[in-house]
């Protein structure tokens, strides 16, 4: 019988630590939109440089591909300009008009560009996936605001 392996022994060899954000929590229509949202994004914390870089991942564009990012300035106040992502930088701009409240876009130069709700993080589990779930439904043609609302 083969020995296990303990988590020590699964370290890098310069004795350094690794941390990998969980998968993002994401709901995709199922095509490509026609709609005013391609889907929602719900976030585990406000902090964009720890969030952004699994999200983009996540959405598959190649390593190395220019990632813009606009995000709704009165959510993110502080968003930091460029986030650091293994292979890339994801560059961020606050919105500049009313609507795009309570939205995130991300424009892949190689994949294409995704409007996605976004659920604040503290939102209630069964309250998230109901908007999750409303974002990503192809036949509803819902903007942020509306959704929010309902």
């Amino acid at each position: 019988m083969e020995p296990s392996r303990t988590p020590a022994e699964d370290l890098p060899a310069d004795g350094g630590h690794t941390y990998r954000m969980p998968l993002p929590r994401l709901a995709l229509t199922p095509a490509v939109s026609h709609g005013p949202l391609d889907g929602a994004w719900w976030p585990r914390c406000d902090a964009l440089e720890l969030e952004l870089p699994s999200l983009v991942t996540a959405l598959e564009p190649g390593r190395y591909t220019t990632v813009g990012v606009t995000v709704d300035a009165a959510q993110w106040p502080d968003a930091p300009h460029t986030v650091m992502a293994p292979g890339r930088v994801i560059t961020v701009e606050p919105a500049r008009s009313a609507g795009e409240e309570h939205v995130i876009t991300l424009d892949c130069e190689t994949v294409g560009r995704w409007v996605l709700l976004v659920v604040l993080p503290q939102e209630p589990a069964d309250e998230a996936f109901r908007l999750m779930s409303a974002a990503a439904d192809p036949t509803l043609h819902l903007g942020a605001s509306a959704l929010l609302a309902r």
